[in-house]
């Protein structure tokens, strides 16, 4: 668990959010990108599996709660200026909700020719 002084610590943004990467341990693929707050994370230690704040429903989300696609959670790290967490996981499926490996599977190129496949 992380105490109040590493909570307090840590660069949150001005709505007590900062940017989570996901990294399969396997692969080193970079997986997703979500937004964690202190809750999440720490539900994420508590748990073993990736907690994440959903910004749309205003919510803690556990990923995978629902598709069977969780992320056990191996280790975090935290970057330089303490204002982004990189979580190593071991998948249990795919991280995108297209079912697609990683939300990353879009170069800008084939982005720009055809938007409308979002």
């Amino acid at each position: 668990m992380l105490n109040e002084k590493a909570l307090a610590a840590m660069r949150w943004d001005k709505d007590g959010l900062m940017p989570a990467i996901v990294q399969d341990v396997g692969t080193d693929k970079v997986l997703m990108m979500a937004y964690m707050n202190a809750q999440s994370l720490q539900r994420t230690l508590e748990m073993g599996e990736a907690v994440f704040w959903s910004r749309s429903r205003g919510e803690l989300w556990h990923k995978g709660a629902t598709s069977g696609n969780t992320q056990l959670v191996l280790d975090i790290r935290i970057d330089c200026d303490a204002d982004t967490l990189l979580l190593i996981v071991e998948p249990a499926g795919p991280a995108c909700h297209t079912n697609e490996e990683t939300c990353f599977f879009r170069s800008l190129d084939d982005f720009a020719a055809a938007p409308e496949r979002l």
